[in-house]
């Protein structure tokens, strides 16, 4: 765009924005009045104990958290089409209407995460009726703060009050002062004396199940604390239903009992409400009732995580009482930890406008043949943030074979954590895999000669792919990205770029594309020959 039209496109800006009419509303963005005149009301009672449980008061503990174990992660790898093409941008879930002139438009500030393409399915528009008086990037995440003019499209929606900032879901900078066994222990309730075991990790105590699945999938264990308390009263007491003792998280499925895999279940959907919002393909709610809610366009990613897991467990006026902010879980998290906003106010934005990947190489020898099985999928979990992708070493018989192929450390860093078959690699070399870069490298097996602390260069060795750390049905290694506690998916608004690769997301999990210039690979995990990736003598 020439300089004369991006002025006259200011100009025109700044004399709309100043005719409209304007008010502030509290979760820090500007709308106009009309905006909430439809939305769906909140309930002004009580909620109930069933839902509501713990006292008034509560103590905080924030201490340094100790270190924990891994439990293994399920990483299915299905079968994929070859002859899928790759994905298309995401279009608006509504009809769009025609433009009408006498609508006025609505003023917003951009927040962390957030990119021009989630906009426009959360609004309802076209990427192009998107404007600003600033540059708006092709690529990557808005600055936050930056003033967008979106066409104002929607009547009903989901109350706009932000709940949770996005660095309470995410196990993020906030959280690694946050002492998990001894905010337990102090308190005694039932989950300081619980136990359970876990595979590889033995008998875990409550504390170390809540550590493992925070760690893992990185997600703050303050929100896990507190939905485990609000639902069942594990922390502060006992629960009083077998339902609650059994299902401690609300999901009735017999083959969900225990904590660990309620709290895993709970994971999964608040990844799928964080991360789906974030990438602009969660914009309704749908209850068992038979209520749909289309949700406010402005809501901030950490607080549609929660609007989510509450939408998966209760029935549509239950959920309205969930989630007032004044009687429902924001007073009862603001009571078990303090304010959350100011907290947040010291780490974010998580995400920075400027935000750029670091150069990363292929993670194996050159001139070696691999397979590039898996698209985007996800990191830890099932579901959630599509920030995985897989490669297979070449091998002549398919399944768990040894392999005497080495993965290599794709960045410099020291090892912030092992756990069988876990390397996780902070890049930013802190040691700490709550801030900045860190790369998740899954299904090592050999890697004796490593050490937590212990720094690496690009190129050193790591260990061989194998099946280790997980379930999976053949050889490979699993490579992830996250930033500030927060999963980068692989093929989003900064994709994954392995010495000049880059990552494509497909229609579905697993499914993608490597891109290079005029080359193409598509991901498969058949080990067809249109799979196969060789890393040049004179790439990095």
């Amino acid at each position: 765009m020439n300089t004369k039209k991006k002025a006259s496109i200011k100009i025109i800006f700044f004399i709309i924005v100043a005719s409209l009419p304007l008010m502030f509303c509290s979760s820090g963005y500007i709308t106009p009045y009309s905006l909430t005149a439809t939305a769906a009301p909140f309930i002004e009672t009580a909620v109930p104990t069933a839902y509501f449980v713990g006292p008034t008061n509560l103590p905080n503990s924030e201490a340094t958290p100790l270190p924990t174990e891994d439990s293994a992660v399920i990483s299915p790898m299905p079968s994929v089409d070859p002859n899928l093409t790759a994905t298309e941008a995401p279009t608006p879930t509504e009809t769009l209407e025609p433009i009408a002139a006498d609508t006025p438009p609505m003023l917003y500030f951009a927040q962390s995460g957030d990119s021009v393409p989630a906009l426009a399915n959360r609004f309802g528009v076209n990427q192009f009726e998107i404007v600003s008086a600033e540059e708006i990037p092709e690529n990557g995440y808005l600055s936050p703060g930056q003033m967008m003019m979106i066409p104002l499209r929607l009547a009903h929606t989901s109350p706009e009050t932000q709940l949770i900032p996005d660095s309470e879901i995410v196990y993020s900078p906030s959280a690694n002062d946050f002492d998990i066994r001894a905010y337990v222990n102090s308190i005694g309730g039932k989950l300081s004396t619980y136990k359970e075991y876990l595979g590889t990790s033995g008998d875990s105590t409550g504390p170390e199940v809540i550590e493992n699945v925070a760690e893992v999938n990185s997600i703050n264990p303050r929100i896990l604390l507190a939905l485990l308390q609000y639902r069942s009263n594990w922390v502060y007491g006992q629960p009083s239903t077998l339902s609650q003792t059994d299902y401690p998280l609300g999901n009735n499925n017999y083959r969900e009992k225990g904590l660990f895999k309620q709290l895993s279940w709970a994971v999964n959907q608040l990844s799928v409400g964080y991360y789906d919002w974030r990438e602009g393909k969660i914009t309704h709610l749908n209850f068992s009732d038979g209520n749909s809610v289309r949700l406010a366009p402005t809501l901030n990613a950490g607080t549609v995580a929660i609007l989510y897991y509450f939408n998966q467990v209760l029935g549509y006026d239950e959920w309205l009482q969930a989630i007032d902010p004044n009687t429902g879980f924001l007073k009862f998290y603001t009571e078990m930890f303090g304010d959350p906003w100011g907290r947040a106010a010291q780490v974010e934005p998580l995400l920075p406008s400027n935000l750029s990947q670091p150069p990363l190489t292929l993670p194996f020898y050159k001139e070696q043949v691999w397979a590039y099985t898996s698209g985007p999928h996800g990191a830890w979990q099932s579901l959630g943030s599509l920030a995985a992708i897989d490669f297979a070493p070449g091998a002549e018989i398919s399944g768990c074979v040894k392999s005497d192929n080495w993965v290599l450390a794709s960045a410099s860093g020291i090892i912030a954590r092992m756990d069988v078959g876990v390397v996780v690699l902070d890049m930013d070399g802190d040691g700490d895999e709550t801030t900045g870069w860190n790369l998740l490298y899954l299904h090592l097996d050999n890697t004796d000669h490593l050490s937590e602390g212990e720094w690496l260069d690009v190129g050193d060795f790591l260990g061989n792919p194998s099946c280790e750390g997980g379930n999976s049905t053949g050889t490979h290694i699993h490579f992830a990205r996250k930033y500030n506690g927060e999963w980068i998916t692989a093929g989003g608004a900064i994709p994954m770029n392995l010495g000049g690769w880059v990552v494509e997301a497909g229609n579905e999990p697993y499914e993608g594309f490597l891109n290079r210039g005029n080359e193409r690979i598509k991901s498969c995990i058949c080990g067809a020959f249109y799979t196969q990736i060789i890393r040049e003598i004179s790439d990095p």
